[in-house]
């Protein structure tokens, strides 16, 4: 079995992400950040889901990026705002180069198991906006990985990013991720770390739609309205 790390949030995208790579008889070693933000509900979760989901290891790396903020979900001077669709900004909820950070973290642990493969849920279709979530970023990562790592540089052993979600939709990931059995009562979309989702905030929105359209039932909701 091929080894491969798949970055894990705890989310819809990342848990769908890594059913489907286990399910692809990956050996998966998930990787997981508490990055300063506000709230660790969604760590929580990915430490349930990746046990269920068979991962043969899970780690948690703590990083401090709320020591400069510049984003709504680091900075506690930063409020998180409401799902503007007609604000054509891209949300003050974007994290300054986070996907750079978790894939560079990515790729030094993926070397040191020996690993190839590094999995990333990310989409450019129903998004945010965020720059760092676009097929463009992504090619030049791994590029750039793959110039930097002794394993690409000498061993011949490069490393490949796989973005499997860049061009579907959530409702898409959705009618993937039932056809794996994912327990989406185990993940975590809202921004806000309270009992229960916000149904307000730009993730909770994009959730919220895309289970509609996926003709099923957020089970997280299901379970909250039950509490």
């Amino acid at each position: 079995m091929k080894k491969a790390v798949v970055l894990h949030s705890g989310g819809l995208d990342s848990t769908t992400l890594l059913y489907k790579a286990v399910a692809e008889k990956y050996e998966v070693f998930a990787l997981s950040f508490n990055y300063g933000q506000k709230h660790s509900k969604e760590i929580k979760l990915a430490k349930l889901s990746a046990k269920k989901a068979g991962v043969v290891e899970h780690k948690v790396v703590n990083l401090n990026l709320d020591l400069w903020g510049g984003s709504a979900l680091t900075d506690d001077l930063i409020n998180i705002p409401d799902y503007d669709e007609k604000n054509p900004e891209i949300p003050i909820t974007y994290v300054p180069a986070r996907n750079m950070i978790f894939l560079s973290i990515a790729a030094s642990y993926a070397e040191t198991l020996g690993a190839q493969d590094i999995f990333i849920g990310v989409s450019q279709v129903d998004y945010s906006g965020y720059v760092d979530c676009r097929q463009e970023f992504i090619e030049s990562m791994e590029k750039t990985i793959n110039t930097g790592t002794v394993c690409a540089v000498e061993k011949n052993m490069p490393m490949k990013i796989h973005a499997p979600f860049m061009f579907l939709t959530k409702e898409e990931e959705i009618s993937i991720g039932t056809k794996l059995n994912v327990d989406y009562s185990l993940t975590w979309s809202c921004y806000k770390g309270e009992e229960k989702p916000c149904g307000v905030c730009d993730s909770c929105i994009l959730r919220q739609q895309a289970f509609q359209n996926a003709g099923f039932k957020d089970p997280l909701l299901i379970l909250n309205s039950n509490s």
